[in-house]
């Protein structure tokens, strides 16, 4: 493809993003896909092409076969998982991250890369309020830093033992914990970092779905007294059923009584640290080793830009470090080479969405998006709590609520089935898309707001639809 056809393909692939993102944002397509699995690829061809084909033509299969697998995450009624937004600032951001076609082996592969990752971050970290104490890099999700801060605290307690004989060397069980409303990457990073599957403690939570200190101290002393070493602690602001809120400032009393490491995974809540009237939710985060929170959630940067703090970079930097010749260079003892801050060598050009994002939105514009939908939130929780035969589950901290519909005499199993079946009629009817989680021993339906163009009228018509569709599916299983 020459510069030329670049420049004509580029526009028409811009012209078609933007009217699917206008299509979008009127709700013209159903909001979950409603495609049977394998029907994508039963639809292209088998083999790969032997002879080049028209780019038209490939544009023309990606509006006709692609687009209608895809669920639109961008649709202002989709309520489901998480807000994953990507603001047409940060897309373009995206295209030119690619168009520039960057690698970061190091700062001399590409100083602009490296220094505008760091300003980013660092504007990101005062945005949300914290110290100059903390230091920052765009990783891509929350499963890579969380491992990344799993394996720091294991190299902490070894006191480096992966460079001798790696978990061999410690001289007992290393234990870590979180709480059993944590985010499965937890017991995922608990896995690949080598702690092993036993050796995870999931503590218990309060009726808020937080964490309990109590059983924290409790599951420490238990380890402790039969020779297990606690080694590190997962807290977390905003946890994904229900956006619980760990006593940060709690848990970081008890990790620096028994030297633990504190990770703090605030992937989504995150963003709502731009807003000082939020800064509560995270007392105590100045006493955390590391921290994570994803812009590419509820912020607004396109997926995948998650960013992770630490407050002892040179720890990072020892535990990550690799130093080939090849990569060596002059300016090494006076730049940053973020290949030492992760676990890939290589690195995209992230923060130009992140850049684009900020610029573009400023930071009013972003504190008034998150105050919008937390808004629409305790707006929905309102009418929850007000409608017979409805339940709200948890407390609305942030932009999700949890509820049940509860008509009289429905309990247990019935009450499960229940659920899940108004919940999978919303879901097929394309009218909205939400997601179930399972709470205590029961099933809840999760309403997560937070995408860019919801605004009040589709949040009152959802929940009209909620009303409707439970009512509906009750009235025709007592038939």
């Amino acid at each position: 493809m020459t510069p030329e056809e670049f420049r004509r393909f580029g526009h028409e692939l811009i012209d078609r993003i933007a009217d699917y993102r206008a299509r979008v944002y009127r709700g013209e397509f159903p909001v979950m896909a409603r495609v049977e699995p394998g029907a994508l690829r039963a639809s292209l061809p088998q083999s790969p092409p032997e002879e080049p084909e028209p780019f038209s033509a490939v544009l023309e299969d990606l509006e006709r076969l692609v687009l209608p697998a895809c669920t639109h995450w961008q649709d202002p009624r989709f309520c489901a998982y998480f807000p994953s937004n990507s603001s047409l600032a940060a897309v373009l951001g995206d295209f030119a991250s690619t168009g520039l076609a960057q690698l970061g082996l190091n700062w001399q592969a590409s100083p602009a890369l490296t220094e505008l990752e760091e300003l980013t971050v660092d504007w990101l970290r005062q945005m949300m309020g914290l110290s100059a104490a903390w230091k920052g890099v765009i990783q891509d999700t929350a499963s890579a830093a969380t491992l990344v801060a799993l394996i720091c605290a294991r190299e902490r307690a070894t006191r480096y033992g992966a460079v001798r004989g790696g978990l061999q060397q410690a001289e007992r069980p290393l234990a870590v914990y979180a709480s059993t409303q944590a985010h499965s990457s937890v017991e995922k990073a608990a896995l690949l970092a080598g702690f092993g599957r036993e050796n995870l403690r999931l503590i218990d939570v309060d009726e808020q779905f937080a964490l309990r200190p109590d059983a924290l101290e409790e599951a420490i002393a238990t380890d402790l007294r039969s020779g297990v070493q606690p080694c590190a602690v997962v807290a977390t602001v905003g946890t994904t059923a229900t956006t619980a809120l760990d006593p940060i400032a709690e848990v970081a009393r008890i990790a620096r009584a028994h030297g633990l490491w504190l990770h703090v995974d605030a992937a989504m809540a995150g963003s709502a640290m731009l807003l000082p009237e939020c800064r509560w939710m995270w007392n105590g985060i100045e006493e955390a080793d590391s921290l994570v929170v994803n812009p590419h959630k509820w912020l607004g940067a396109s997926f995948d830009c998650s960013t992770y703090f630490v407050r002892d970079p040179q720890h990072l930097v020892r535990v990550m470090s690799s130093n080939p010749s090849y990569l060596r260079t002059d300016a090494d003892a006076v730049v940053t080479n973020f290949r030492d801050w992760g676990i890939p060598l290589g690195r995209r050009f992230r923060a130009l969405k992140l850049w684009f994002l900020i610029r573009e939105q400023g930071v009013s514009g972003l504190q008034r998006r998150l105050r919008r939908d937390l808004a629409h939130a305790r707006w929905l929780a309102e009418q929850v709590d007000a409608a017979p035969d409805w339940k709200r589950i948890a407390p609305v901290h942030l932009q999700t609520v949890c509820v049940l519909h509860t008509p009289p005499g429905l309990e247990g199993e019935a009450l499960d089935a229940h659920t899940l079946a108004w919940l999978r009629r919303i879901n097929e009817s394309g009218a909205a898309y939400l997601t179930p989680a399972h709470l205590g021993d029961r099933w809840v339906v999760r309403v997560a707001l937070g995408t860019e163009a919801t605004e009040h009228e589709h949040v009152a018509g959802l929940w009209q639809l909620m009303q409707s569709v439970a009512d509906a599916t009750w009235k025709e299983s007592r038939r």
